[in-house]
């Protein structure tokens, strides 16, 4: 079950990094900023899809390290092929979802003829403070579903990870500390990175007001959380690192 997570994750992150870093590319080796309203909101559903999927994705892998520690026994049976699969469509669809609300959502916007975005890509908070018409309702609806999408996966990581820390506390050798602490760290370490850097750009967009420094922000989640994903999980896994070693 963990690389069927792991490739399914690999595939978020692929979508995820490839819906702005090859725009922003091109913009910097023809420099030309200029991007069509279609393909602004194609860019927008898919960052939206990529990155929900990526965070539902990172919840489940919560979930699935949850058994695998507390409930080992039982693991290979509650985490079958069948629900696995489940569980990968249901966080597909809920994404698929999320991205053609947010899409629909900033089709019903106004803007004026030519736009000018303070970003290397079409955010949808920033689409929102451009808009000629009134956003204040769309903002509701964006806290609400960023609220919801945001918070349940948090709170449901959170619950995983204070269940497998008590757990983990009550084991008497350090050795079997550490067994089951590594079992999980190359995930908390992708979770962190992830949700660490996408709330730091979030909470510095929202202090400070510096065009050039939310861009920086973005690139942080956008492109490095991404970029460093492989990496962490390759060097925590023995059977790679055999492989490299062999190499």
């Amino acid at each position: 079950p963990m690389y069927f997570f792991l490739s399914n994750l690999a595939l978020a992150d692929t979508g995820f990094i490839s819906t702005t870093v090859p725009r922003m590319l091109v913009n910097i080796q023809t420099q030309s900023k200029s991007i069509t309203y279609g393909a602004c909101l194609t860019q927008v559903s898919f960052f939206i899809l990529f990155a929900c999927w990526d965070v539902l994705l990172l919840t489940v892998m919560a979930y699935d390290r949850f058994v695998a520690i507390c409930h080992p026994l039982h693991y290979l049976v509650i985490m079958n092929p069948r629900f696995c699969g489940f569980l990968v469509l249901v966080s597909c669809f809920i994404s698929l979802l999320d991205s053609q609300l947010h899409c629909l959502m900033v089709s019903q916007l106004t803007f004026y003829m030519e736009v000018k975005i303070p970003h290397f890509f079409c955010d949808p908070s920033q689409l929102l403070n451009l808009a000629r018409s009134d956003t204040f309702t769309k903002n509701i609806l964006e806290y609400f579903i960023g609220a919801i999408l945001g918070g349940v996966p948090v709170s449901g990581i959170l619950f995983s990870y204070s269940r497998i820390i008590s757990l983990i506390l009550r084991v008497p050798s350090s050795g079997g500390r550490y067994k089951a602490f590594s079992t999980c760290g190359s995930h908390l370490s992708v979770v962190c990175l992830f949700f660490g850097t996408g709330l730091g750009a979030y909470l510095s967009s929202a202090i400070s007001s510096s065009p050039r420094k939310d861009a920086v922000a973005s690139v942080m989640y956008t492109v490095v959380a991404p970029m460093l994903n492989p990496f962490i999980y390759s060097l925590r896994n023995r059977d790679i690192n055999r492989a490299l070693w062999r190499l």
